[in-house]
């Protein structure tokens, strides 16, 4: 655990990972929206905001490709299971991501593209 990192830093940076959960909601793009809206706001505030909050956006950006490419694949009966699997691992990594930022570490997500 990292005590360097200011505690309201650390609540933001843990709000910009929870906001990929409104994705959920079924709602194109909110899954993104939500991230990327936290960490405009709040990316001059600290470092480390804005490293998990890019970091966030990143996760939501990836998994949105990730959904189109299994949607495709709905067609040939394979993107089911792998929606449900993205689907789950969305859920499990970005809980993850909440508490280790939460705890003031740097969390890198598996399998993210940085475009940010």
């Amino acid at each position: 655990m990292d005590y360097a990192i200011d505690r309201e830093h650390r609540m933001w940076a843990t709000f910009c990972h929870l906001a990929g959960l409104l994705s959920l909601t079924g709602i194109p793009f909110v899954g993104l929206i939500g991230p990327l809206v936290i960490w405009l706001l709040k990316k001059d505030q600290s470092s480390f905001i804005d490293d998990q909050g890019r970091e966030a956006v990143n996760f939501q950006i990836s998994m949105g490709i990730y959904m189109l490419v299994a949607g495709f694949l709905i067609l040939v009966l394979v993107g089911i299971p792998l929606m449900i699997g993205l689907v789950l691992a969305e859920i499990i990594l970005i809980l993850i991501a909440c508490i280790r930022s939460n705890e003031g570490d740097l969390y890198r997500y598996p399998l993210t593209i940085r475009f940010l």
